[in-house]
């Protein structure tokens, strides 16, 4: 096992230019693999698959095998949260996640110990990789999870939960902090369990005003960073407020204490490259660029490295793998970032 400093992923995170950049895509353990698509057929559901610590370290080692990233996101789910607050999460194939809509926090109770499965992955991944590949936990963010939780499932843009905050503050703030609360405890147990580092997705960041930002999505990250730190001081933890303006992805790098911010595929790389350090970037290719190859893909992935290059960057996707995506492209994406001169 690769101490911390020889990880070139964590090295980033740290504030270190690292030349080729380390590379890592969301969802890169997923419905484009066949390898995950047997798998898949096997387990029956998505949710089984999360909670059983040997597939989900099968999952997560899958695409390390096939192509080499420097970085292995942990397979699960960011409704695990509310899975252990009390909610009952189902996944329907074609449909994806619904529970019950939450109104108050009101019979809610964080039960870490249901949460067990996904350490566990975390233990068997941390004594199965070895080299200069980084383990990475991940949890969502407050709002993302309310937004989910307030609606009974996803898709509804954030209505249910824009209408309780606006309605309630009090109500949907206690809300949020619960989930403050119980996603620093996840993120904290993850790092105990072997990640190197971990990321906040804030998935339905974008469409919020800037005081709305600033109250549902800033607020609650620079708590969880907090309270992180206060128990493991040395968290590498990367934020991904997906969709945010410009404005707010700045404000996140000031203000949260993060130690990298990710960029979906809209915000502008020479622009990030100015303005958001001291953070790290990650990001932040566009999936269908992946997808279409090419080209193409070459003249994207060499503008966005063009754009890092002296900055500490970890190159990744602007959101995740389309599960469409070709097993050629992916390999193509990896050789030609591994191979910058």
């Amino acid at each position: 096992m690769k101490t911390m400093d020889e990880k070139p992923l964590l090295a980033v995170l740290s504030g270190k230019a690292v030349w080729p950049p380390p590379i890592w895509l969301m969802r890169q353990a997923g419905r484009y693999l066949p390898e995950y698509r047997a798998l898949r057929a096997k387990a029956g559901s998505f949710w089984t698959m999360c909670m059983d610590p040997v597939m989900a370290t099968e999952i997560t080692l899958q695409p390390i095998r096939r192509f080499g990233f420097d970085g292995a996101i942990v397979f699960s789910d960011i409704l695990t949260v509310p899975y252990a607050l009390g909610c009952d999460v189902t996944f329907t194939e074609g449909e994806g996640p619904s529970m019950a809509p939450v109104n108050s926090t009101s019979g809610l109770a964080f039960d870490l110990k249901k949460l067990a499965p996904t350490y566990e992955t975390l233990h068997r991944v941390r004594t199965q990789l070895s080299g200069e590949i980084a383990l990475i936990g991940f949890a969502g963010a407050p709002w993302t999870l309310a937004t989910y939780m307030a609606a009974g499932r996803g898709g509804d843009e954030q209505r249910a939960a824009k209408l309780w905050g606006n309605r309630d503050a009090g109500g949907f703030g206690q809300l949020l902090d619960l989930l403050g609360d119980c996603v620093a405890r996840h993120l904290t147990a993850q790092l105990d369990a072997g990640a190197d580092a971990v990321q906040i997705f804030d998935s339905w960041a974008g469409g919020l005003s800037a005081p709305e930002f600033t109250r549902w999505v800033i607020e609650p990250t620079k708590r969880i960073v907090e309270s992180v730190r206060a128990a493991k001081p040395d968290a590498k933890i990367i934020g991904f407020p997906r969709a945010a303006t410009l404005a707010g992805y700045a404000q996140c790098a000031r203000e949260t204490g993060v130690n990298a911010i990710s960029l979906d595929s809209s915000a502008p790389m020479d622009w990030a490259a100015r303005e958001l350090p001291p953070a790290a970037i990650q990001g932040n290719l566009d999936p269908v660029a992946l997808l279409g190859g090419g080209d193409a893909l070459r003249q994207a992935t060499d503008s966005i490295l063009k754009s890092m290059r002296g900055k500490p960057f970890i190159f990744n996707l602007g959101h995740g793998v389309l599960p469409e995506t070709p097993l050629e492209h992916v390999a193509q994406l990896v050789a030609h970032v591994k191979g910058a001169a």
